[in-house]
């Protein structure tokens, strides 16, 4: 973290606000930022400081899994008694929030920066792609003997050894099956679900943990967003994830701005910081997949990755999925 830290300041200890003075001088007054994401506060935390120490306002941060993210904001919302500026999570609780209007449009000055077909006319540019893999670690599971596609996760040799975020509760995980059609068809894809269900995975709640048991060792083989083989890798962790052909599916990752911000110049200020070009790549450099053409985490073969971008199904399908999992899953 300290290493991380020192290069983000070394980075962008001359940067400068490519914005009107006047936002700035708002945001000041503003003095406080509150923040609901989903991205690691390992991640976040250099960025919080660095934009503190430019404005003078305070971020307050609050991380915990996307669906969580879109659960408070809403119930915050519907009561009328919402503390924060910015949600940041998936695409698909984006558009739950969006469709429920608690979201405002805020055109950053550094959505020119973003390839436009990387720029939704509701929400704005992607972020960032969560990219979901297999996990697994090498000290408990030899290379070698690792599963090497999906179809391999199921193979009888694996039960008993996998973990995953519970699909009746965790909307990604739902969403990731509910869409692995795209990679193996729609019959080899049920099939798939049907006897990953039958390898009586451990649930948990979200990705994180899933990371973290296949991490200690606990769970040697895991379904959770690629770039913790980095993050948890950096700590010293043997991990890797399965390649395949390398098309691996995604989720996108959107900042807004809440419509009713008790301080939304400076959540403002902060959106045009988290897009500016500088925080991207440092972003990057810290394992995320950030949008950005020719940019890529220090992930193995990060570069060959093809990104298959999950679609939004709405919160009625994911209902009716629900049901589904609990008779699988449960």
């Amino acid at each position: 973290m300290i290493h991380f830290f020192f290069i983000a300041m070394l980075f962008l200890s001359d940067f400068a606000f490519a914005q009107d003075a006047k936002l700035i001088e708002a945001a000041k007054k503003d003095g406080k930022l509150i923040v609901y994401g989903t991205m690691q506060s390992d991640i976040f935390e250099p960025l919080q400081k660095i934009f503190q120490k430019k404005t003078g306002v305070t971020v307050d941060y609050w991380r915990t899994s996307a669906t969580k993210v879109m659960d408070r904001a809403l119930t915050e919302a519907r009561a009328g008694k919402a503390l924060f500026d910015l949600v940041m999570s998936t695409e698909d609780t984006h558009r739950i929030m969006h469709k429920e209007g608690i979201l405002a449009r805020y055109e950053s000055p550094m959505w020119k920066d973003f390839p436009k077909d990387a720029i939704d006319p509701q929400l704005g540019p992607r972020a960032r792609n969560h990219i979901v893999g297999v996990m697994y670690n090498k000290s408990i599971i030899k290379p070698a003997d690792a599963p090497k596609t999906l179809e391999d996760l199921v193979k009888p040799q694996f039960r008993g050894k996998i973990v995953m975020a519970d699909p009746t509760l965790h909307t990604t995980t739902a969403q990731w099956l509910a869409n692995l059609h795209k990679l193996m068809g729609k019959d080899k894809a049920d099939k798939f679900i049907r006897d990953l269900a039958a390898m009586k995975p451990i649930l948990v709640e979200s990705f994180a943990p899933s990371a973290d048991r296949v991490t200690t060792g606990e769970t040697p083989i895991g379904i959770t967003y690629v770039y913790y083989v980095f993050l948890n890798g950096q700590k010293g962790a043997p991990v890797d994830y399965v390649r395949g052909d390398y098309r691996l599916l995604g989720d996108a990752s959107y900042m807004s701005l809440f419509h009713k911000a008790p301080h939304p110049n400076a959540a403002k200020a902060f959106i045009d910081f988290f897009l500016d070009d500088e925080s991207m790549n440092l972003m990057a450099k810290n394992g995320e997949f950030v949008n950005r053409k020719g940019v890529y985490p220090p992930v193995p073969d990060a570069d060959k990755i093809k990104f298959v971008e999950m679609d939004d199904l709405g919160e009625s399908f994911y209902a009716e999925k629900r049901k589904e999992f609990q008779k699988l899953f449960r």
